[in-house]
């Protein structure tokens, strides 16, 4: 692959999403006219293939994306990111790495963000190719297959369920019963403001999520979180669905008050049965931990 060329793998939560949509999301903030002459051209390729810009991409298509942003120049991610990420590395394995991703650092580029953390750690291992995503805000581990063949089967492992993801939560309010199943669909919309909000509906698609409560709070749930299937903010979104939001989350829970200066969002156990059984935890953020202290 050409130096700077990144291949991302499409996840379950963007299988259905034309081409041309794809790209602007993965490219920031670039002309549409510019998408669709790389496209043209042959410079993004699905499956190592030409496509249409309105080609509608599959669960573990392979995406190839040259290295261009507004002025059509390379990702350029300062030394000291690199430095810092390859430190959070926690395991380097032949098949893929772990990293623990710190909260505040976009998983991708895009509005406005130059790089995130998949060309950093494409900067690092060029290999590298992101398996699945977390959100800007939340914090912990995320998995990145080493090479197109090690990507394919973790995709397939995420789609049988075979690898675990569990996430530690602090929640406004209380949950009804100690361990509670959310199995309720997902849908993207905009809300009044213009942002990008995630509902439950009954034409979204299926998500499934178990809370469990560690530790009852006066006024919080301190509670772990294993997802079944990974849409866009579905943490978040079934949190308000059971009346107990995230702590700290601006954009599903405004106005909460004080917090812990972030979303209370971490994914701390990462369990990959391939090549062998491996578990693998990140500890609670210092400013989580603390803020979870003031509030016992």
């Amino acid at each position: 692959m050409s130096a700077g060329v990144r291949e991302t793998v499409v996840d379950g939560d963007r299988a259905g999403q034309r081409l041309d949509n794809f790209l602007m999301r993965e490219l920031g903030a670039v002309p549409r006219s510019l998408v669709y002459r790389l496209i043209r051209t042959g410079q993004v390729r699905v499956n190592g293939g030409r496509v249409k810009p309105m080609r509608k991409l599959a669960f573990g298509d392979r995406v190839r994306i040259p290295p261009v942003r507004q002025d059509a120049g390379p990702v350029r991610v300062p030394d000291e990111r690199i430095a810092a990420v390859e430190q959070r590395i926690v395991h380097r394995g032949e098949q893929f790495l772990v990293v623990d991703k710190p909260a505040g650092m976009a998983s991708q580029a895009g509005s406005g963000l130059a790089w995130g953390l998949n060309d950093v750690v494409a900067a690092i291992e060029p290999r590298a190719l992101p398996v699945h995503r977390l959100d800007r805000d939340t914090s912990g581990l995320m998995l990145f297959a080493l090479g197109s063949a090690n990507a394919r089967q973790l995709q397939q492992l995420f789609r049988q369920g075979t690898i675990v993801k569990r996430y530690l939560a602090l929640l406004d309010g209380h949950l009804a019963d100690e361990r509670m199943v959310v199995d309720q669909p997902l849908k993207k919309i905009r809300d009044g403001s213009g942002q990008h909000r995630v509902i439950v509906a009954e034409d979204g698609q299926p998500a499934r999520s178990v809370f469990k409560v560690l530790e009852r709070l006066p006024h919080h749930d301190f509670v772990e979180v294993t997802l079944e299937t990974g849409r866009t903010h579905q943490i978040r979104a079934h949190a308000v669905h059971l009346g107990a939001p995230l702590a700290g989350d601006d954009r599903y829970n405004p106005g909460s008050g004080d917090g812990p200066g972030r979303m209370f969002l971490h994914a701390a156990v990462l369990e990959v049965p391939w090549p062998e059984e491996q578990v693998f935890s990140s500890p609670l953020p210092e400013a989580l931990a603390a803020f979870l202290e003031q509030v016992r």
